[in-house]
């Protein structure tokens, strides 16, 4: 347990990050998963959709440094083509 007054402030702050990249982190795979769940489904629309909003959230998360950018850039790789595969499958 920290004694400073400064340190103290900064487990409140890293508490308060963590918590916040937490719900990001958690928003991100939700939306893959709906992705993935809209796939299988063959509903191509409804997958495009919510693969535009999973893309702005990786790239805001990438750009906060909250995953990696290349992380960000196969994550939304391998949805797109998943998504291209369906559109060329109906």
């Amino acid at each position: 347990m920290p004694n400073l007054k400064s340190s103290k402030k900064d487990v409140r702050r890293t508490k308060r990050r963590r918590e916040r990249n937490s719900r990001q982190k958690s928003a991100i795979r939700t939306y893959a998963k709906n992705i993935l769940k809209a796939i299988k489904a063959n509903q191509k629309e409804e997958a495009q959709a919510l693969y535009n909003t999973f893309a702005s959230l990786v790239d805001k998360a990438a750009k906060k440094n909250i995953i990696h950018k290349k992380t960000a850039n196969r994550n939304k790789s391998r949805i797109s083509s998943k998504i291209s595969a369906l559109a060329k499958a109906a």
